[in-house]
């Protein structure tokens, strides 16, 4: 029987070698605008994030965002959204990466209360999805497959709408709280 390995690499599948954290999370190097960087791979979120204050070390050209992002502990933080960015990971590339711009900060500062270092940035499920992703946490190895840039344009446009969804159904409940606040 063929080993999976095998398989993958048959179906185009890229092979990326992840760290352990002494967190846990799982850690792996990748390349924004050719500048290479630290991130975590988070299946939980929805999508890829670099920190904003690498916004020029990434090269990145950022717009003002109305959705606003929660994880890890923190609610409602300003965002900044930076789209079709050079993504690469292994062998695995995209030219059409959009990323959520947010501080890192309550990240960060987790990670170096468990004596682990930082990250620049989070990937996230939009990429894993437009990569077919599997995950072999036994071996530590991530496995993307080579995509059709216009799927990952879709996936894309889903992902930012659905955050939209999330971030008006949010804005419609802290307003109905201001409402009952007697002033």
């Amino acid at each position: 029987m063929a080993s999976l390995k095998k398989i993958l690499k048959k179906k185009k599948y890229s092979k990326i070698k992840l760290r352990k954290k002494e967190t846990h999370h799982l850690e792996l190097t990748a390349k924004i605008n050719g500048i290479k960087g630290t991130f975590i791979l988070d299946t939980g979120a929805s999508n890829s994030c670099v920190g904003l204050d690498l916004v020029n070390r990434f090269k990145l050209v950022s717009e003002e965002s109305e959705v606003k992002a929660a994880g890890a502990g923190a609610i409602d933080m300003e965002t900044r959204v930076s789209e079709n960015n050079v993504l690469k990971i292994g062998k695995w590339k995209t030219t059409k990466s959009n990323l959520v711009l947010f501080d890192l900060v309550h990240v960060n500062t987790a990670l170096i209360q468990h004596d682990a270092t930082e990250v620049d940035g989070i990937i996230g499920a939009d990429i894993l999805e437009s990569g077919k992703a599997l995950i072999d946490y036994d071996k530590s190895v991530l496995y993307l497959k080579k995509i059709n840039e216009k799927k990952l344009k879709k996936s894309v446009k889903k992902a930012a709408k659905k955050q939209r969804k999330i971030a008006k159904k949010i804005a419609r409940k802290n307003e109905q709280k201001l409402s009952k606040v007697p002033f």
